[in-house]
């Protein structure tokens, strides 16, 4: 589990990309291929990033272009009829879009047995609403809306404009600063992702009909075409479902994987039913590490919906900050959006928390989707230091509550190599890529078939360190050779 901010200053092998000796060379790229950008496209880039850092939120009108009818071509049912049209427009507030329809195309997509809570109508609104993913923080919504004939929304994407490469978990840090080596602007980009959360779900949230095939090429097409509207670098879909991942090859974007570290429920009834899958070293490990919790005086909690008070966010607040301001520089989440969080989601929500002589000194947030438990975030107050607590609340917890409510993953965040001895593994992340410039479509297509090989290597080589006995570690590399 890792704030927000690690995207900005950690570096994992994940992604290969972040690290000085992986960076993108200029031999790669060949000028006369890339070209030189025209002075107007330079001053309209200029303009268009000052205009995001700006305050006059009633200009967003103007950028956003006008609603365009898009023929969904070979979805007719019989010879004679007419292939049925969708007219996709940008909103750029998701609070523009009545929450039942948005949720209805979340729900569609992922099936209710699986919904992504951080794709739900609230989540996103919380977001916007406390001000955390919003112009002035570099994140300006252009949500695409696909509606019928009937204006019935039949798709969304969301979708953000950005001036940076914060929050987002997939590290691109590198192609800017190429892009820049040969004097072109790299920002602003277009970014369809759940700001500040690497958890893969739907990117392209479609309503179950017939020509729901349809209506996706015709938002992956309206995406593009924004783009280049808007005179932005690239588009950039992070954390989409492995399905998206091999439907947005076939569409032209490059493709990038990485790694993260999830737990899998195998029908476990209790914690120490679980604890029988591991090596005796890993399960003796686990239970001296669960032992020292009691120990020092601590009692942990797990709470739930009305369970959770306003008093309990203001602390978590002062969680979350003692995080960002002591290890990685900047909070992304303001104190409002833990209230709304708290209001909007009620009984998704689980704060996991640790009290000491009856007073709260750490915690960790997690949500609950349709099938699995999310670990966000995790904090304690300042100068508090208790051994293992770390490892008690983001992951031991999760692990008895997924058990408790029948959920058959807890995913627990982006990066640490630790979490492999408490029994998460190694699973392979994705993300796609569209770069106008063909020059370095052409180079960095060639760097990530390299960098592929080099996460697939490094995925094998953490799987092999697994903790659980021989026969359930084969079991586990199957379900993970099926995902790769």
């Amino acid at each position: 589990m890792a704030s927000p901010a690690v995207a900005t200053r950690r570096t994992s092998p994940t992604f290969l990309a972040s690290g000085p000796r992986h960076r993108l060379r200029r031999h790669e790229y060949s000028p006369s291929k890339l070209g030189s950008p025209s002075l107007a496209s330079r001053l309209r880039v200029t303009a268009l990033l000052d205009w995001i850092k700006g305050d006059k939120l009633a200009r967003t009108r103007e950028l956003i272009p006008s609603a365009e009818p898009y023929a969904l071509t070979g979805s007719a049912s019989e010879v004679d009829m007419k292939p049925p049209e969708v007219s996709i427009s940008v909103v750029s507030s998701i609070m523009d879009i009545p929450p039942a329809e948005w949720d209805a195309c979340a729900v569609d997509s992922a099936e209710p047995e699986k919904l992504n809570p951080f794709l739900t109508h609230a989540f996103l609104s919380s977001l916007e609403e406390s001000g955390s993913a919003v112009k002035e923080t570099g994140w300006l919504p252009l949500h695409i809306v696909a509606r019928d004939e009937n204006k019935d929304i039949v798709g969304v994407v969301p979708l953000y404009l950005k001036s940076h490469s914060r929050g987002e978990f997939v590290f691109d840090q590198s192609w800017a600063e190429a892009y820049y080596s040969y004097g072109l602007e790299y920002y602003p980009k277009l970014q369809s992702c759940v700001p500040f959360t690497p958890v893969t779900g739907q990117r392209i949230l479609l309503r179950d009909t017939s020509y729901r095939d349809q209506v996706f090429d015709a938002l992956v097409k309206a995406l593009k075409n924004l783009a280049t509207k808007l005179n932005a670098s690239s588009l950039h879909i992070t954390f989409p479902s492995e399905g998206e991942f091999s439907k947005l090859k076939d569409r032209g974007l490059l493709q990038r994987i990485g790694l993260q570290y999830h737990w899998r429920n195998r029908n476990y009834k209790s914690f120490d039913d679980f604890l029988m899958d591991l090596k005796q070293p890993k399960r003796k490990n686990i239970r001296q590490e669960r032992k020292k919790i009691p120990a020092q005086n601590l009692k942990m909690k797990r709470l739930r919906g009305d369970e959770i008070k306003s008093s309990h966010w203001d602390t978590f607040y002062k969680f979350y900050r003692n995080t960002t301001d002591n290890h990685w520089g900047r909070a992304y989440l303001t104190r409002e959006f833990f209230h709304l969080l708290g209001e909007k989601m009620g009984d998704k929500v689980m704060l996991i928390v640790a009290e000491h002589d009856d007073k709260l000194v750490a915690g960790a947030l997690n949500l609950i989707g349709g099938d699995t438990l999310y670990g966000r975030l995790w904090g304690c107050l300042p100068d508090v230091h208790f051994p293992n607590l770390h490892f008690e609340a983001c992951y031991y917890q999760a692990i008895e509550a997924a058990i408790e409510l029948n959920l058959s993953k807890v995913e627990a965040g982006a990066q640490g190599e630790h979490k492999i001895q408490r029994g998460y593994l190694p699973v392979t992340t994705y993300s796609c890529h569209y770069f106008l410039e063909p020059g370095f479509a052409t180079a960095i297509g060639n760097f990530l078939v390299h960098e592929t090989a080099q996460v697939k290597h490094v995925i094998n080589v953490l799987r092999d360190s697994g903790p659980y006995k021989e026969d359930i570690m084969k079991e586990f590399a199957a379900h993970q050779d099926d995902e790769m």
